[in-house]
């Protein structure tokens, strides 16, 4: 310094009395004073920094009663925000059993899992759907209606687009249930009866013989109250082989289902199968038959590797050592895609808890990628915390068939919904 006052020498001369906190603030106060605009030299840069407004968007969100929910949110808000929004607007509780869906950029036909960690800008249309993400092996367990009846609805797209496959008889019989829990009981005087059947869609190959079988069954479900028959519905609909499973083809495959060559140590050309994940474990199929099945217990860990998925299994009662099955998928993003299936769908299913996340580490290797939702013990813990009277919620009527004025074939009502997944 060259020995000239500094510029508030002054300020703090008169102020010397005062303890430290009482001078700064004695000194703010004056120089507010002085000029208006002046900053404080007390005051923090970081103040002065205006926050800038995110860009807000629209979000479209497709209900699974094909109504649509539309949300404005900050074009970086993370998935949870609107995952939360949604359950919201539904007075839902017992949210963890669902999710929402997007269409991924990169491979259209798949639809992907709006990740809570994950921002919505990776959605270019913002066009969602909200959808069963975990099927409870148990749907008596749950606690509200209303969650018994979304799950209920998703069933009920499942049972009628094929996804979920169903013998004649049960077929008929999921669609006396559904009839119950949306039109009461039969009437006997009603004109033509036959004709509200007719007119919503049960199955893929419905025709009048099933009709007229639904109606017969509906009949005897007199008396039974609509969140009975949507008990009983799931009751019918949790025993079937393919429950909580999605199978399709190799061309029009789910994330959950991926085309898959199984290496086989004496057949180098190896064998077309497909996979499914759930809430027991990894399922093999092939020509939709059920093949092998690897229990939860018996994987002892998973991995992947470029387009490799690889599954260690705990050796049996007669045999010594683990073995390891390894199955070849189309590109590296299928076989991380059914890595992280499997891992969202053990810990959600299998472990009281999810496990903590790691800590940083310099130049970790692998993906950091772990369940962070609640698992099914905590869910359940939770619901028997619910304490509310039961929400009330109007029942929507199931899918109709629209037909032409010239009496030409009955054509489905067009629904935009996105395919149903577990996860990714």
């Amino acid at each position: 310094d060259s020995g000239g006052a500094s510029p508030n020498s002054s300020v703090l001369n008169r102020y010397k009395h005062l303890g430290k906190k009482e001078e700064r603030a004695e000194v703010e106060r004056e120089q507010e004073v002085e000029g208006e605009g002046q900053t404080s030299i007390f005051q923090s840069p970081l103040r002065l920094v205006r926050k800038t407004k995110m860009k807000l968007v629209v979000c479209h969100v497709t209900l699974l009663d094909g109504t649509d929910f539309t949300c404005e949110v900050e074009k970086r808000v993370r998935g949870q925000y609107l995952f939360f929004k949604v359950c919201e607007h539904l007075n839902l509780l017992e949210k963890d059993y669902f999710g929402l869906t997007y269409m991924d950029n990169h491979e259209q036909k798949l639809p992907r899992l709006c990740l809570c960690t994950s921002d919505l800008s990776q959605c270019n249309n913002w066009q969602f759907a909200f959808n069963v993400k975990f099927y409870p092996p148990e749907p008596s367990l749950l606690t509200e209606d209303i969650t018994r009846y979304l799950l209920c609805l998703q069933l009920r797209e499942d049972v009628s687009s094929g996804r979920l496959p169903c013998s004649f008889v049960t077929h008929a019989l999921l669609g006396s249930y559904t009839l119950q829990a949306e039109f009461g009981d039969y009437e006997p005087d009603q004109p033509r009866p036959l004709d509200y059947v007719s007119q919503r869609i049960f199955a893929p190959n419905q025709n009048k013989e099933m009709e007229e079988k639904i109606l017969e069954l509906h009949k005897s479900h007199r008396g039974m109250t609509p969140a009975q028959a949507d008990t009983q519905f799931l009751e019918n609909a949790k025993k079937l082989s393919m429950y909580g499973v999605d199978l399709r083809d190799g061309f029009e495959m789910l994330q959950i289902f991926l085309m898959a060559v199984m290496e086989n140590e004496g057949d180098s050309e190896g064998v077309d199968i497909m996979l499914g994940v759930c809430a027991n474990g990894l399922l093999v199929y092939k020509d939709r038959l059920r093949i092998n099945r690897f229990a939860w217990p018996k994987i002892l860990k998973i991995s992947y590797k470029r387009n490799n998925f690889y599954i260690k299994i705990r050796p049996g009662e007669t045999e010594q050592f683990e073995s390891t099955v390894g199955f070849k998928l189309q590109n590296h993003r299928s076989a991380k895609r059914l890595w992280k299936v499997c891992v969202e769908n053990h810990s959600f299913f299998r472990l009281n808890a999810p496990e903590p996340p790691t800590k940083a580490r310099f130049l970790t290797l692998g993906s950091k990628f772990r369940y962070s939702g609640r698992t099914q013990a905590q869910t359940r813990l939770a619901s028997t915390l619910i304490d509310r009277p039961a929400p009330s919620f109007e029942r929507t009527s199931s899918k109709r068939i629209s037909r032409s004025l010239d009496g030409g074939n009955a054509q489905k009502d067009k629904i935009f919904r996105l395919l149903v997944i577990k996860n990714i």
